[in-house]
């Protein structure tokens, strides 16, 4: 059994009153009884958001009496936008955030991570659902570097871009569709960039919300980057926009 998730309807009862950080909650469909009921009210009141599956799913993570509940931990605490982006400002900040879209892949997540700390990125925006697990494969994956940058988790990401827009955040999406190019946009200014799902993209609701959509240019036959590249591409253009505004001394 991994150590980054535990199961049982009073194990995780006890975990979340003991002020664990709890990344996902996975529970049983249909599932009933007073122990559940009870372990139901401690979520709601915390925010946390189960995600309802078939009991095969809950016998993948373990052959063990699960009694219908696994929860996955993180050592790494959450946030949330709204009390973030004030923060930047107060701090005399240019924020500087990016948004993963529903990303699945814990080591694309993981070097992504890595490379946002090093450029500087304020915090990473990430779903409630669909995203993947902030793990001890994560974390490795990161060189550590999650440890050292500000991860909000979003129950809606179109909810989250328009608060940046309301704060003065232009949000540009990574899109293969787009026609405007990553060098013919303002990165020095407050900006937030979003990332796609590894095989659908960007959601067609945050892909609306968007300011723009921008891409890297494609000269070869294969029409795309993976993912963690394409980010780190785009995150250096916005450290070599802000460089080269620097004046000289």
């Amino acid at each position: 059994m991994k150590d980054d998730f535990i199961f049982g309807l009073r194990p995780v009862i006890e975990a979340i009153e003991a002020g664990k950080t709890i990344d996902k909650v996975f529970v049983q469909n249909a599932l009933q009884g007073p122990i559940y009921a009870e372990l139901k009210a401690i979520l709601a009141k915390n925010k946390i958001r189960p995600n309802y599956v078939p009991v095969e799913k809950l016998n993948r993570f373990t052959r063990k009496n699960h009694q219908g509940v696994v929860a996955f931990i993180s050592d790494v605490p959450f946030h949330k936008v709204e009390d973030i982006v004030p923060q930047l400002f107060e701090q005399g900040k240019t924020p500087f955030l990016l948004i993963l879209d529903r990303l699945t892949d814990v080591r694309n997540f993981g070097a992504i991570c890595r490379t946002a700390e090093c450029v500087g990125v304020d915090a990473i925006i990430i779903p409630e659902k669909g995203a993947a697990p902030i793990n001890s494969d994560a974390i490795k994956t990161s060189a550590g570097a999650i440890y050292n940058i500000k991860i909000c988790k979003e129950n809606n990401l179109a909810h989250a871009v328009d608060f940046l827009q309301q704060s003065g955040i232009s949000v540009y999406a990574a899109s293969e569709k787009a026609q405007k190019l990553i060098y013919d946009v303002n990165l020095t200014e407050p900006c937030a960039i979003v990332m796609g799902n590894e095989e659908t993209g960007i959601s067609k609701e945050v892909l609306h919300h968007a300011d723009e959509k921008i891409k890297l240019p494609i000269e070869g036959k294969t029409q795309s980057l993976n993912v963690s590249v394409a980010c780190g591409a785009i995150l250096y253009e916005a450290v070599r926009q802000k460089m080269t505004a620097i004046p000289n001394s």
